[in-house]
């Protein structure tokens, strides 16, 4: 019974990319580059939109295209590559 060890060892590559990702720091924009950030103290819950709190910079709305252009040509990218492997298993038997 022969085993079957590349699955295996594509399923650990995949997830370890995965996991590599997950701790890959995002970025925040704010309205002065130059300031270094800090958590702001509030007294009230009231306040907001004041010059000491880090905001988001306006950067307008955001064009979503190229990530569905993106993740549609990836996943029939890897449906393909799916569908090559399935054949070509069927053929080996």
């Amino acid at each position: 019974m022969p085993i079957a060890r590349r699955p295996l060892l594509t399923a650990t590559a995949a997830g370890s990319l995965l996991c590599a990702l997950w701790f890959v720091p995002s970025a925040n924009a704010t309205d002065a580059p130059g300031k270094p950030q800090s958590a702001p103290a509030h007294s009230s819950a009231t306040t907001s939109g004041t010059e000491s709190d880090p905001a988001l910079a306006d950067t307008g709305s955001v064009d979503t295209s190229p990530y569905l252009f993106g993740g549609t040509l990836f996943l029939g990218v890897g449906a393909g590559f799916v569908a090559f492997s399935v054949r070509r298993a069927r053929q080996q038997y």
